[in-house]
């Protein structure tokens, strides 16, 4: 008989590529297994996980609401309600285990799973444990996670450091720098820096490089910027003919992949799964945490790598004055890269969905 898993969590691409990842991991080693996603209605993952080829189930589940407190007075419902379709999505599909990759619907998911006597893994991404994952690892079988020294949150005899589940095909960066180059329409002679902000963008480091353009352009530097869909046709606007021929201006990446092979310095915020693939792709990396996440994850994740001297980073405040010089000095200094470059690859762990998905298919046989 097939076995039976629901994979539960979404939100961001951050959680759902992971959560995707996991499935098909799970459906390489076990292809006849049967996988259901549950999500958070009305968020990404109920579009982005049919995509993916996988049947997925929506709880009506909010976060709690720090700039209207009145907005909160439906969540008790909300969780209870969450948790009774929960219970039945579980009892349903005769689930014999489930995975929390973070978001909202991984609370009352993994939660009724634990009441229900189910083995559950966490997959932590972060290197700071948000209040939701720390009490589920409580019951938790095994928390995956992708940071040294998460036995601070989480029963250490349960913690198994797998790294974050990673995009392959956006790693798979050898042999084609020249191809990327050509594709962007760029200089193979000149130096290149990747800015990325997510599918989403980055205000901050949009204004940046608008900040850094004279500087950019006299250094002979050229830009793949990636500017996110919501900024894109505003600043096409704006900067009309007035945007350099060396600086690349796009919504979004559809060849991540030849993004991180035309760079020789890589731009990003400090989200774990950017992290995870930065990590594997091991390039210089100057980071820009976002100060709009919850207990401030990202100054965290990114804190992580600089004190093992494996990225820069800049803070969210300054970036606006200081990002670019940052990136131009670095560019200067190739004894800097090449370290950056050296401890980065250090801390890469490419193959955590397979880990995770063989360590969920042991605890369903044991």
């Amino acid at each position: 008989m097939a076995h039976r898993v629901i994979i539960s969590g979404g939100g961001t691409g951050g959680h759902i590529f992971p959560a995707i990842a996991i499935a098909n991991a799970l459906k390489n080693i076990s292809p006849d297994i049967e996988i259901l996603f549950v999500g958070a209605n009305g968020k990404m993952e109920m579009e982005r996980v049919p995509a993916a080829g996988y049947e997925i189930v929506g709880l009506d589940i909010a976060g709690f609401n720090r700039q209207s407190l009145l907005k909160n007075i439906s969540l008790p419902f909300k969780m209870l309600k969450s948790l009774w379709k929960a219970r039945r999505v579980l009892k349903d599909f005769k689930a014999e285990a489930a995975i929390g990759v973070g978001g909202y619907a991984s609370g009352p998911l993994l939660m009724m799973a634990n009441m229900m006597g189910l083995p559950t893994v966490i997959q932590e991404q972060n290197s700071y444990a948000g209040m939701t994952n720390k009490k589920l690892g409580a019951k938790a079988k095994k928390i995956c996670v992708a940071y040294e020294g998460m036995e601070r949150f989480f029963p250490a005899e349960r913690v198994l450091l797998t790294g974050n589940p990673i995009r392959k095909s956006s790693v798979a960066i050898e042999g084609k720098r020249e191809e990327a180059i050509h594709a962007f329409g760029l200089d193979l002679e000149k130096k290149t820096f990747l800015v990325t902000g997510g599918s989403l963008g980055a205000l901050t480091l949009n204004d940046s490089i608008k900040a850094g353009f004279p500087a950019l352009t006299a250094a002979g530097i050229q830009v793949i910027w990636q500017c996110g869909s919501y900024y894109y046709e505003k600043l096409q606007a704006e900067l009309g003919d007035t945007l350099p021929e060396s600086i690349k201006l796009m919504p979004f990446l559809e060849r991540m992949d030849y993004a991180y092979a035309a760079a020789d310095v890589i731009v990003a915020r400090a989200g774990a799964g950017t992290i995870s693939e930065l990590c594997v792709i091991g390039k210089p990396v100057v980071l820009v945490p976002s100060p709009n996440v919850a207990d401030d994850h990202q100054t965290k994740n990114a804190n992580a790598l600089v004190q093992k001297h494996a990225a820069l980073m800049v803070r969210d405040a300054v970036a606006r004055e200081e990002l670019v010089p940052t990136v131009l000095g670095l560019f200067k200094d190739e004894a800097k890269q090449r370290e950056l470059e050296e401890q980065i690859k250090m801390l890469a762990l490419a193959d955590a969905d397979e880990v995770i998905a063989q360590e969920v298919l042991s605890l369903i046989k044991k």
